[in-house]
C-alpha cells in the first residue's frame, strides 16, 4: 500500500533534520525538539491548547518508558554511595585494579565482559552489572569516562544485541515480517552484526588512542579510586558479598536462559532482579554501619542515587518524547488514535523509490534502518525492514534472509542504541559511566558508520 506523505511529515523531517545538524555542531537539541512537539501538537490538534497538552503527554510518555532504566541506575548509585560510606566500595574493586593497570588493556576486558554478558541476558541490565563493577577499575588505570562508555555502548548495545543471538528476540521478529527461517536470519545478523561491532570497536579505540595510552587516571562521580585511610571490618564482608550475590544473579539469569525448563529471566525481569538487589544492598549497608541513624542516611542515598539519574536523564526525555512521535505506538498515545508514526511513514516511502538491484538495495534497507531507529527503540523498525527485504529482495533475486539481517543490524545500531542520544542504551551507558548521552553519540558517529559500511560491503557479497 503506497504511503502518503503529509504537511506533518515534512515538517517532522525538517525538524529531524534540523536537530541531526545542531548535533553535528555540538549544540543542544532540548529547545528544538520541545519547539517541534509544540508545532507538530498545534497543527495535528487544531488549538494553541492542543499543541501545549501534547508536549505534556510526549514527555510524559517519554518519561514513562525510560524511568525504568532510571531507576535502576539510581538505586545502582545509591547502592554504592552507602558502600563508600564505609570504604569498601574501594576494597570491592581493588583486586581487579591488579589485572587491569593499562588502560588498552582496561578498554577491550570491558568491552569483552559487556559482550558476552550483553549476548546472555540483555544489555541494560548487563551495563548497570558491568559498568558498575568494571568502570571505576578501568578509569582507576587510566582510561576516561568517555572510553569506558563507549566499549560498553559498542559492544553491548550495538554488537550484542544486533546479533541478539541467544535470546533471539530481535531475529525472530524480523524473520517473521521476511518470511524466511528464523535460523538464516539468526546467523546472517549475527555475522553482519559481529562485523560492525568489531569494526567499530577497533575505529573507536585509535581515535581514543591519545585519552586512552596517556595513562593518566581520571575521577568518576560512582566511586573512590584512593584507598580509604581507615574502614571497619565489616567492610570487607560488604566488599566480598556485594560482587558475590550479583555475580549469582549472572548465573541464575545465564541458567534461566538456557535450561528451558526454568522461566527465562531477561528484559524487564532481569533489570527488576538487579535493581531490587541493589535496594537490598543498600539497605543491609545502611543499617549496619549507621545503625541508629541508617533512617536518615539511607534517604541521603537514595537521594543521591536519584540526583544523579535525572541529571543524565533530564535533557534526554524531551528529546526522546519528540521521536517517540515517529513510532506508531507512541504516536498514537500522544496525539490520538490513527496518528500515523511519521518517520515510519518517512522510512516506508524511502523504500518505495530504492531501485531493484543488490548494491542500492543494501544501502538503501540500512539507511531505512537508520530512520527507523530514531524513535530510540531500534525494535520497532524490524518489522518494516524484514517486509521490505521479503517485496523487494524476492524480485531481484536477491537473498532475503541477508537483506532483512542487515536491515535489522542498522535497526538496531541507530535505536537499540548506539547513534541516538535519547535510546535506552546511550542514556544507560552514559548515565553509569557519568557522561552526557549527546556527547556519546557523536563520538560513536564514525566508529558506528565504518562499522556498517564494512557490514553493507558483506552483506552485498553474500547476497
Amino acid at each position: 500500500m503506497e504511503t502518503t506523505l503529509t504537511l506533518l511529515h515534512w515538517l517532522y523531517l525538517a525538524i529531524v533534520l534540523t536537530v541531526i545538524l545542531l548535533m553535528i555542531f555540538r549544540r543542544d537539541v532540548v529547545l528544538p525538539c520541545l519547539a517541534g512537539i509544540f508545532l507538530i501538537g498545534i497543527i495535528s490538534q487544531g488549538t494553541l491548547v492542543g499543541g501545549a497538552q501534547t508536549v505534556f503527554k510526549a514527555l510524559e510518555r517519554a518519561g514513562t518508558e525510560l524511568f525504568d532504566i532510571m531507576l535502576v541506575i539510581a538505586l545502582m548509585v545509591s547502592m554504592l554511595k552507602a558502600l563508600q560510606s564505609m570504604g569498601a566500595d574501594y576494597l570491592m574493586v581493588a583486586p581487579a585494579k591488579r589485572l587491569m593497570r593499562k588502560p588498552a588493556v582496561a578498554f577491550w576486558a570491558l568491552a569483552g565482559v559487556m559482550f558476552l554478558a550483553a549476548t546472555f541476558f540483555w544489555p541494560t541490565p548487563a551495563v548497570a552489572l558491568v559498568g558498575t563493577i568494571l568502570i571505576p577499575v578501568a578509569i582507576a588505570a587510566g582510561l576516561s569516562p568517555m572510553a569506558a562508555a563507549q566499549a560498553l555502548n559498542l559492544a553491548g548495545h550495538g554488537m550484542a544485541l544486533s546479533g541478539d543471538v541467544v535470546l533471539q528476540g530481535a531475529p525472530a521478529i524480523t524473520a517473521r515480517a521476511a518470511g524466511v527461517d528464523v535460523g538464516l536470519v539468526l546467523t546472517k545478523g549475527a555475522m553482519l552484526g559481529w562485523t560492525a561491532g568489531l569494526v567499530a570497536l577497533v575505529v573507536a579505540f585509535f581515535m581514543l588512542r591519545k585519552e586512552i595510552f596517556s595513562g593518566k587516571p581520571q575521577s568518576t562521580e560512582l566511586l573512590q579510586t584512593e584507598a580509604p585511610t581507615e574502614y571497619p571490618g565489616y567492610a570487607k564482608i560488604f566488599a566480598a558479598l556485594v560482587p558475590l550475590v550479583f555475580f549469582t544473579i549472572v548465573f541464575i539469569m545465564v541458567r534461566s536462559n538456557i535450561n528451558p525448563d526454568i522461566p527465562g529471566i531477561r528484559g524487564g525481569s532481569a533489570t527488576a532482579l538487579l535493581g531490587g538487589a541493589a535496594a537490598v544492598m543498600m539497605m543491609l549497608s545502611t543499617v549496619t554501619h549507621h545503625r541508629g541513624h541508617g533512617l536518615e542516611k539511607i534517604v541521603e542515598f537514595l537521594r543521591d542515587g536519584f540526583l544523579f539519574a535525572i541529571k543524565v536523564f533530564a535533557p534526554v526525555i524531551p528529546i526522546a518524547g519528540f521521536f517517540f512521535i515517529g513510532a506508531p505506538r507512541h504516536a498514537a498515545a500522544i496525539l490520538g488514535e490513527g496518528t500515523p508514526g511519521y518517520m515510519f511513514d518517512l522510512g516506508t516511502a524511502l523504500a518505495a523509490n530504492i531501485p531493484l538491484s543488490a548494491i542500492p538495495l543494501a544501502f538503501g534497507i540500512v539507511l531505512v534502518g537508520l530512520l527507523t531507529g530514531l524513535d530510540g527503540s531500534g525494535f520497532s523498525g524490524l518489522p518494516l525492514v524484514g517486509s521490505l527485504a521479503a517485496s523487494l529482495g524476492g524480485p531481484t533475486g536477491v537473498d532475503v534472509a541477508t537483506l532483512a539481517a542487515l536491515g535489522q543490524v542498522a535497526a538496531i545500531w541507530a535505536g537499540g542504541g548506539t547513534l541516538t542520544a535519547w535510546a535506552f542504551g546511550v542514556v544507560a551507558d552514559a548515565g553509569i559511566a557519568g557522561v552526557r548521552p549527546i556527547d556519546l553519540v557523536r563520538r560513536n558517529f564514525i566508529a558506528v558508520m565504518a562499522g556498517l559500511l564494512v557490514a553493507t560491503i558483506l552483506a552485498i557479497f553474500m547476497m
